[in-house]
């Protein structure tokens, strides 16, 4: 009989946590193994998510750019058309060159690649299955990095094509008329905005009354108003019951209202931990009360040498949270140290303009009574943004009030993704506003604008 395989450590799932998990672990000297059903690494994001998206979101801005815009900059583009299988087949490619990218990490670090879908048996060991039948794999360690799928909305049920999932809404194989977005988060907002440029009309419902939950109200309200004037419809308020087809149309029924009448349907209500046959009973692994994993603070479950990161285990379904994890709970294993400090990590929304936040929104600290002040800045008075043509938005700082120590961060205009990373940074080292405002910024720059933030939370900006 074939002896099982052994590791000393075996990561479940190739997405972000689990495949910067895998690297770590195989620099630090492991014998590293990663099981992942499917065929290309990445996961979700990169696979199905945040980069086809990116890919889309930038040719659309393009798009629009060339047909509204450039003749602002002196440039006469006349005769712009959209061919849409070409833009599909630049973000195709974008996304094969990266899980191959992957792949040949995995083969430098000498990560074993397993192919299929792994259940625990038991402690240190699991079963991959796959077409040909079924293998045992055995690991000292076991870290559990399988991601989320997209979560249901009762009463709706998706076909796989009409009414679908982002997944179905990066590759419409042409504009839909009327797109209907169900959900106003960022991948709603975002998968909204790529096909409103591309010429269809999109309406957004959303059950809140309001969009971008989560993110602070102020900057959040600034978002919407930029999207509504770039078309997109917003129904807040809205409970969707159900949709329907009825011949080459959509009906989405809601609460109290008439059925918005649309082509497609795009569900984009959020997401659920991946934690569906993993074989969690055979080691004693039970779910809390919204499906996750259950760890301690270094992410340990309660069986010995199992451990999980990124979505299947509490706090927010971002893909940096998931590899700062990943690489914490790797470090740990080997050195005895390993830290996320979530109050660190960013959250950004790739609209146009982009919106970014880091650290504790003013709803937030109104709610715990924590004492700050507040500065802001508009792009309206940043040089660089002049230069753009991109003055929509400003940047907003929150600091405590005694200690001038920065609590968050937030952001609405050209960049702030970008942008977002400084402010992450300062709120790691403990920064005070003083401290961002005294720090030389290049000019002209966008970063100018957390700047003058910054100096405006003592009131004393420059150049406003």
């Amino acid at each position: 009989m074939a002896s099982v395989p052994r590791h000393d450590l075996v990561v479940v799932g190739a997405g972000p946590g689990g495949y910067v998990a895998a690297i770590r672990a195989a620099q630090l000297g492991l014998d590293v193994a990663c099981v992942e059903k499917e065929a290309a690494l990445g996961g979700t994001c990169l696979r199905v998510g945040c980069i086809p998206s990116k890919a889309l979101l930038e040719s659309s801005e393009r798009f629009h750019e060339a047909k509204h815009s450039l003749s602002d900059h002196g440039i006469k583009a006349t005769s712009v058309k959209l061919d849409l299988a070409a833009m599909l087949k630049r973000k195709d490619a974008t996304v094969s060159t990266l899980t191959g990218g992957i792949a040949g990490l995995f083969k430098k670090n000498k990560v074993t690649r397993y192919q299929g879908h792994a259940r625990l048996l038991g402690k240190g060991r699991l079963v991959v299955k796959d077409d040909d039948g079924e293998s045992e794999v055995e690991g000292k360690h076991i870290l559990l990095a399988t991601g989320s799928k997209v979560a249901p909305l009762r009463g709706v049920e998706l076909d796989g094509n009409r009414i679908g999932t982002s997944t179905e809404a990066l590759t419409y194989e042409k504009v839909p008329k009327h797109l209907v977005v169900i959900g106003a988060g960022a991948i709603g907002l975002e998968m909204g905005s790529v096909w409103c440029r591309l010429g269809a009309k999109v309406t957004v419902l959303e059950y809140l009354d309001r969009i971008l939950p989560g993110m602070d109200a102020e900057i959040s309200e600034l978002a919407q108003r930029s999207l509504q004037k770039q078309g997109l419809e917003f129904q807040l308020g809205q409970r969707v019951t159900g949709v329907t087809k009825k011949g080459a149309s959509c009906h989405v029924e809601r609460e109290g209202g008439d059925p918005v009448k649309c082509d497609r349907v795009l569900v984009a209500v959020g997401r659920a931990p991946n934690t569906q046959d993993l074989g969690l009973d055979a080691v004693g692994i039970e779910l809390d009360e919204r499906g996750r994993i259950p760890v301690d603070a270094h992410f340990a479950t309660r069986a010995k040498g199992i451990y999980a990161i990124g979505d299947v285990i509490a706090g927010p379904m971002l893909a940096h949270k998931a590899e700062e994890e990943g690489i914490a709970c790797i470090e740990r294993l080997v050195s005895g140290h390993g830290h996320v400090n979530y109050d660190a990590i960013p959250n950004i929304v790739y609209t146009h303009p982009e919106v970014a936040s880091v650290g504790r929104t003013e709803e937030e600290l109104r709610d715990s009574g924590t004492p700050y002040r507040k500065g802001a800045f508009p792009f309206l008075a940043n040089g660089r943004a002049r230069a753009l043509g991109s003055t929509e938005g400003k940047v907003k700082i929150l600091a405590h009030q005694e200690t001038d120590r920065i609590l968050g961060v937030h952001i609405f205009g050209a960049r702030a993704g970008d942008l977002i990373a400084e402010a992450a940074t300062a709120i790691e080292f403990g920064a005070s506003a003083e401290d961002l405002a005294r720090a030389c910024h290049a000019h002209p720059t966008l970063a100018e604008t957390v700047k003058e933030a910054a100096l405006a939370v003592d009131g004393r900006a420059i150049h406003i």
